[in-house]
């Protein structure tokens, strides 16, 4: 058997209860995919998205929707090593995926008020304009569980503000777009003993601007969200379930206990006294 589908068949054997049930459980119950609906898979060279692509080929061969799927990965000037690792990866795994050039970093480099920010918002730009190009109406990222709930405190504890990272968003840059997140329900733990498993090896943090200006950005967006990260692993062995309540404190709001809510849909906000 070829190596690529030997690790195909861990997904639905080995991994069939915390990575496909997880992964097909969030797509069903978010209604992620449409019949007929064209997908282009991001690939950004890490494990995530190279195990969401696995993932949605698998759901795609066997799955009840018909839907098409194109692999890009969008390389915004990764070095030499790190752009290799990544064809040499996605002909590994048998993902036929199409890579385009941008000069993301070397712009980004050039920016000193939240770098980070304006990149990850660069990125998907270009992303939804080369998926609306090859005729897709979805890009599918590779954001997982760790992430949403990460993000929910990160907005409570830096943001002061509830708020989560939706399992998907319409396109308000790009019409007729809209953005999906596969993974949302599997956990980074399950998907890093997956490539332990399989003795994957895929690139890590890729960004030159970071490595160059490691001391200048510690305070931004990546460190803090190492910090939520290790707050959340100490309370882990404090309560093992608390990521699970982190998650579903977002699904459990009631309005009626807020002292003020805001809609971002309409732009009105309201306070508990309107109805005292």
């Amino acid at each position: 058997m070829e190596r690529y589908k030997e690790i195909e068949r861990t997904i639905i054997t080995n991994y069939r209860k915390k990575i496909w049930n997880r992964f097909t459980t969030g797509i069903k119950d978010y209604e992620m995919i449409q019949e007929g609906d064209k997908i282009a898979v991001c690939i950004s060279g890490g494990k995530d998205s190279f195990l969401m692509a696995k993932c949605l080929q698998e759901l795609k061969r066997h799955g009840k929707i018909n839907f098409d799927l194109v692999f890009l990965c969008m390389n915004p000037g990764y070095n030499e090593k790190n752009k290799e690792m990544i064809l040499s990866n996605a002909e590994l795994l048998n993902i036929p995926i199409t890579m385009f050039e941008t000069d993301i970093f070397e712009r980004v480099d050039k920016i000193s008020f939240h770098p980070c920010y304006v990149c990850a918002r660069m990125r998907r730009g270009y992303l939804y304009e080369k998926a609306k190009e090859l005729g897709c109406n979805k890009i599918a990222l590779g954001h997982h569980f760790d992430d949403v709930i990460e993000t929910i405190l990160m907005g409570m504890l830096y943001g002061a503000q509830m708020q989560t990272m939706m399992p998907k968003v319409r396109s308000t840059s790009h019409p007729g777009m809209e953005l999906i997140r596969p993974m949302y329900l599997v956990k980074e733990a399950d998907i890093i003993n997956w490539r332990e498993k399989n003795n994957l090896d895929f690139i890590r943090c890729a960004c030159k601007v970071s490595e160059k200006n490691a001391f200048k950005y510690q305070d931004e967006f990546g460190s803090k969200r190492e910090e939520i990260k290790d707050l959340i692993k100490n309370l882990r062995e404090v309560y093992k379930d608390v990521d699970i309540n982190i998650f579903r404190s977002a699904q459990n709001v009631n309005l009626d206990t807020l002292i003020s809510y805001r809609s971002q849909r309409n732009g009105t906000s309201h306070n508990f006294l309107e109805d005292y």
